[in-house]
């Protein structure tokens, strides 16, 4: 693996921190700006439906940019909008600081997965994925803690200048680390687009959306549940969120094994697992040391889903249509996080927090049985004419 590969894992770390950091502290934001705890999910699900929207035509429209240009762009307007978001004076202030950058976050996922996966062979290609993935592990074990912890220390406006930092760390890692990617010219018709008319592209992309929707009815609002279930105060929470993503390092590098291994076991047993350690959740939920150890297994399952999700996105799509099938994964990544975090809330309010389990499950119960599903017929392979617009790397 090299520098480049670990560079990228680096910007994941930083956008993530950005994106998810909101969870540690949406108690907090609620009742300082005096809206209800499934109003303050809107910070993230409206970051999320904003990439959902945005994520093919934004990514179609930057295609010629060179990719390392586009990576540092993107990791500017993170750090203007953590600068925002910190002095925002009130609910709808924040809400845009917050979806503006979610606009282009979707070139920085298909560029930085893309370049990864370009630098190893075919073969590796799922562990090129899993170091990427690691800076998402690390921004919930670091990123969303540190956030939490600065909030709890300080006040909610510290936890955004953090964040804004950790971007910058980022951008200037990046701007010295990663290799000028031109791009060639579109000199003949796209044929990428042809990958969408084959049925397993939508079997990876509805088993992806069923997911995600099911880890995020209960992430999204995690540090709620040990504030209301638990009765963990902010500390404590920051404590739970720091085991919560520890866990998490290790259950990436684990499932990156597992799918180099055997890509459908990955598939299939990551949800029944998830189901599993979410039923211990519920019914130790009010009991704090029980709790405890049911959520380092709960971030050591939980954090390997975003590797499954993003090896079953490109899986069995030609080499040359990596960057076009990667280009969608934001959106229905996004999508997902906006279906789970809007279907808890309205649980929430309408029932109580404990309730999002069930939610939870529901979603990973149906993605397990698309991972049932079997398409025999491959994925077209394109002629070296459609591969024209495809990154030309230069290492240094």
């Amino acid at each position: 693996m090299n520098k480049t590969i670990y560079a990228l894992a680096l910007g994941v770390f930083g956008v993530i921190t950005t994106e998810f950091g909101v969870i540690g502290i949406l108690p907090v934001l609620a009742k300082n700006f005096h809206v209800s705890i499934d109003t303050a999910g809107w910070l993230l699900s409206g970051f999320a439906l904003t990439v959902a929207l945005c994520g093919p035509f934004v990514t179609s429209m930057t295609k010629n940019i060179n990719r390392k240009t586009m990576l540092l762009a993107v990791l500017a307007t993170f750090i203007a909008s953590n600068l925002a978001s910190a002095l925002a004076t009130n609910f709808t202030v924040l809400l845009v600081s917050r979806i503006l950058p979610a606009i282009f976050y979707p070139a920085f996922w298909a560029i930085a997965l893309t370049l990864a996966m370009k630098q190893v062979s075919e073969k590796e290609a799922p562990k090129a994925i899993s170091v990427v993935m690691t800076g998402l592990s690390v921004a919930t074990v670091l990123g969303v803690p540190i956030t939490t912890y600065f909030a709890d220390l300080f006040n909610w406006r510290a936890s955004f200048y953090t964040a804004g930092a950790v971007n910058l760390i980022a951008f200037i890692i990046l701007l010295f680390l990663v290799p000028s990617t031109p791009v060639a010219k579109q000199k003949t018709s796209n044929k990428n687009i042809s990958i969408l008319k084959h049925p397993l592209t939508w079997v990876n992309y509805l088993y992806i959306l069923l997911m995600i929707s099911g880890m995020f009815a209960t992430y999204s609002y995690l540090a709620d549940y040990f504030t209301q279930i638990t009765k963990m105060n902010g500390k404590q929470v920051s404590l739970m969120l720091l085991l919560f993503g520890s866990a998490g390092i290790i259950g990436n590098w684990l499932m990156g094994k597992i799918i180099s291994h055997n890509v459908q076991h990955g598939f299939r047993y990551f949800p029944i697992a998830l189901i599993l350690v979410e039923l211990l959740a519920y019914f130790f939920g009010g009991y704090f040391i029980p709790m405890t150890i049911v959520i380092i297994f709960w971030g050591f399952i939980h954090t390997a889903g975003f590797l499954v999700g993003n090896t079953r996105g490109v899986h069995g799509v030609p080499k040359e249509a990596l960057e076009f099938s990667n280009s969608f994964l934001p959106s229905f990544f996004n999508l997902g996080i906006t279906i789970g975090t809007m279907v808890s809330g309205y649980v929430i309010k309408h029932s109580n927090i404990h309730q999002v389990i069930w939610v939870s499950i529901s979603f990973l119960f149906a993605a397990f049985i698309m991972s049932l599903i079997k398409i025999k017929k491959p994925m077209p392979v394109y002629s070296n004419e459609a591969v024209e617009s495809e990154p030309i790397l230069f290492h240094a």
